[in-house]
């Protein structure tokens, strides 16, 4: 295979690797609605490391959208620093692709000196018969979403919606879960009609800088879509809450960067204001919404319209997609392997 082939097979199989994930979570579903019953009254703490990491920041968001309290952090702060200013006796949720990542082995062998047989820890993750799933108390797998690829992209959505199938399971409301079978088909269509802005895009090396901006439960695919950036095309990216923007980082727009803002449905006319003063400072702007509505668009030089007809939790994981295939574009335009990235393993392990 040459050249960012793997990478472009595993992010065009998307539709099917999520249909195949939603199809396991619907299978599991009464056996770990029964085992996840008693959790919901507890603090849930959302661990992973790199991509995995971002996405603890979506999937707390989640789980406090349907009344669970939740935050997030990096492994290695669990594994290294005091768990005592933590809730007492809360949930572990480990993520993690290979569920081999050394720092969230360290955090979960933390958590069980402390808590012992009374904690619980749940773990989602991609690779059967791994170390994590071997200290965890409850298991969330896709199979299906395996990668080869050094860079997370069929795995890290996947796990997005084993976090969103989770959260369902948590409050036992299986519509929640029956509403993401949707998701599969939606993103086939949308790849079908927005790649050529991604290629567009990803291919104009007239961009040196790479700005995502997300609020709520678009912050941590937000970050996710400044470490694809980085780690598949070696571009200067960053990720900022939408409005937090203003406050420094915009010092740095010119004409080179290009502004990506993921819009909700809670504050769009502000996030709006946000890209139109980015273009005013030289920047191109990237819109990406559910629909325009009535919204005024002037300012913004790209619109992508989701057309998904879900709520601004859900929706979050048709972002990524174009990301990556923008990612991809760019890579190869750099005449970069993301299949390869430079300094990079496919698991981390010290």
């Amino acid at each position: 295979m040459g050249a960012g082939d793997m990478t472009r097979a595993e992010i065009a199989s998307q539709p099917e690797v999520w249909q195949a994930t939603l199809d396991e979570m619907a299978a599991a579903w009464p056996d770990q609605v029964a085992r996840v019953a008693a959790l919901k009254e507890r603090t849930f703490i959302v661990i992973g490391c790199g991509s995995t990491y971002y996405l603890a920041h979506h999937a707390a968001s989640v789980l406090r959208s349907v009344g669970i309290r939740a935050d997030a952090f990096p492994s290695s702060e669990l594994a290294l620093f005091s768990l005592d200013q933590l809730p007492d006796d809360f949930v572990l949720l480990t993520i993690s692709r290979s569920g081999t990542t050394t720092e969230t082995l360290w955090a979960m062998d933390a958590y069980r000196a402390r808590f012992g047989a009374r904690g619980a820890i749940i773990t989602i993750t991609c690779v059967p018969n791994t170390p994590m799933i071997e200290k965890a108390d409850i298991v969330l797998l896709s199979e299906a979403a395996q990668e080869i690829s050094v860079a997370q992209t069929r795995s890290f959505t996947s796990m997005v919606l084993m976090c969103h199938a989770l959260a369902a399971m948590l409050v036992d409301n299986r519509a929640q879960l029956d509403a993401l079978n949707t998701v599969p088909a939606l993103l086939a269509d949308l790849m079908a009609r927005t790649n050529g802005l991604a290629e567009e895009l990803g291919g104009d090396l007239a961009f040196d800088r790479f700005f995502y901006l997300g609020n709520g439960a678009f912050y941590g695919l937000a970050c996710e879509a400044m470490l694809k950036t980085k780690e598949m095309t070696t571009s200067w990216s960053e990720a900022y809450h939408v409005l937090e923007f203003r406050h420094g980082p915009m010092s740095v727009v010119a004409p080179s960067a290009l502004v990506v803002g993921m819009i909700s449905d809670s504050a769009p006319e502000q996030e709006i204001a946000v890209l139109r003063h980015m273009q005013r400072l030289g920047g191109r702007t990237l819109a990406i919404c559910e629909s325009r509505g009535a919204l005024d668009w002037s300012g913004v030089d790209h619109v992508l319209e989701l057309n998904s007809g879900l709520d601004e939790q859900q929706r979050p994981v048709l972002c990524l997609p174009f990301i990556q295939w923008l990612a991809l574009h760019r890579a190869m335009a750099k005449g970069v392997n993301p299949d390869n990235p430079a300094n990079l393993t496919q698991v981390i392990v010290l």
